[in-house]
């Protein structure tokens, strides 16, 4: 499989962390070791390439990091790397350090760096999409996800109890600056009265006679979930509003933040990550560049990554219809 073109194969991680990125970074160390192939821990993202900040890695560098959240090579928007002298920087180091190619985990904005780099320079790539949103065109699931999924709905619960007890209404903010997979998800599984995503035409008129719709079936508490993305004006906005046309009700807010993006990585998110790092290892050896290594129907696929870019998942109606029948 080794391709003779690749000796050095880099890895990076870009953009917002997310959980399972190190059990990515850990199955392209050794994925590379597997195949006879140096693999090099570029710290800081772009960045790292820009000031030369790398290290070799090898299977013992990456143990005991499957289980843990966050990335160790860490990670860093990079803005010397969005100019040309920037990238050119980056590409002499690479040089320097005889890397051949590289693997970068991130999303939508690192798939564009790495895309431009790729033009300019020549550099094989192939990108592992490590993502809380989940709306990256050409996989099912982001590596991080379903963690941050879970971590969602466990807070929830949590507020449910005090909602409970003093018969409240809580409107909680969840990550999703463009996209209502968490919210959409997060909501359903919690049992929420309403949700609220940027994907979706909402009123708080329809939030208002949805939460009355509720008291008069005899609850007496409800939780709103909204994605940070959403419309209407924010969380908090939305909360103002729904105050003004019902003082009557206590209102509360919680904004769950970058709580999400934290934690011990799912099962499914070290699996997925594991996946998707060797795949990208064996694309590379195999030739492949240009391109993100996602999982459809339970299978690896590769999808160009122009096209990871410009597109995006689109949220599944059916589970629109599921919540507005659950919140009877």
């Amino acid at each position: 499989m080794t391709s003779s073109t690749i000796k050095k194969i880099g890895v990076l991680t870009s953009g917002g962390d997310a959980p399972g990125m190190n059990a990515a970074i850990r199955a392209v160390v050794r994925a590379c070791k597997y195949y006879n192939v140096t693999s090099i821990g570029i710290k800081q993202g772009y960045e790292g390439l820009i000031q030369n900040d790398m290290v070799e890695l090898g299977p013992r560098s990456v143990k005991n990091i499957i289980n843990q959240g966050g990335t160790f090579l860490m990670t860093a928007r990079s803005e010397e790397f969005r100019t040309k002298e920037g990238r050119q920087k980056a590409y002499n180091h690479l040089k320097e350090n005889e890397i051949d190619a590289l693997v970068v985990i991130g999303g939508d904005g690192s798939f564009t760096g790495a895309n431009i780099f790729h033009q300019e320079f020549g550099i094989p790539f192939i990108g592992v999409p490590g993502t809380i949103d989940n709306d990256i065109f050409g996989t099912d699931f982001t590596i991080g996800y379903d963690t941050a999924l879970n971590t969602v709905v466990e807070a929830i619960d949590k507020l449910r109890d005090t909602a409970t007890s003093h018969n409240r209404v809580f409107f909680v903010e969840v990550m999703g600056r463009d996209a209502g997979f968490i919210a959409l998800n997060s909501g359903i599984a919690s049992g929420a009265q309403d949700i609220l995503i940027p994907e979706e035409k909402d009123s708080v008129e329809e939030l208002c006679e949805s939460l009355e719709r509720s008291s008069e079936s005899g609850k007496n508490s409800s939780i709103v979930v909204i994605a940070e993305g959403e419309q209407l004006g924010g969380v908090y906005e939305i909360a103002k509003q729904v105050k003004e046309r019902h003082p009557e009700y206590d209102i509360r807010v919680t904004v769950l933040g970058h709580i999400q993006r934290g934690g011990s990585p799912s099962c499914h998110d070290r699996v997925l990550a594991s996946r998707l790092g060797i795949a990208a290892v064996e694309g590379l050896l195999d030739g492949k560049t240009n391109l993100m290594a996602g999982i459809q129907s339970n299978k690896i696929v590769f999808t160009p990554i122009e096209e990871a870019i410009k597109k995006h998942n689109e949220i599944d109606k059916e589970l629109i219809k599921v919540s507005n029948i659950l919140a009877i």
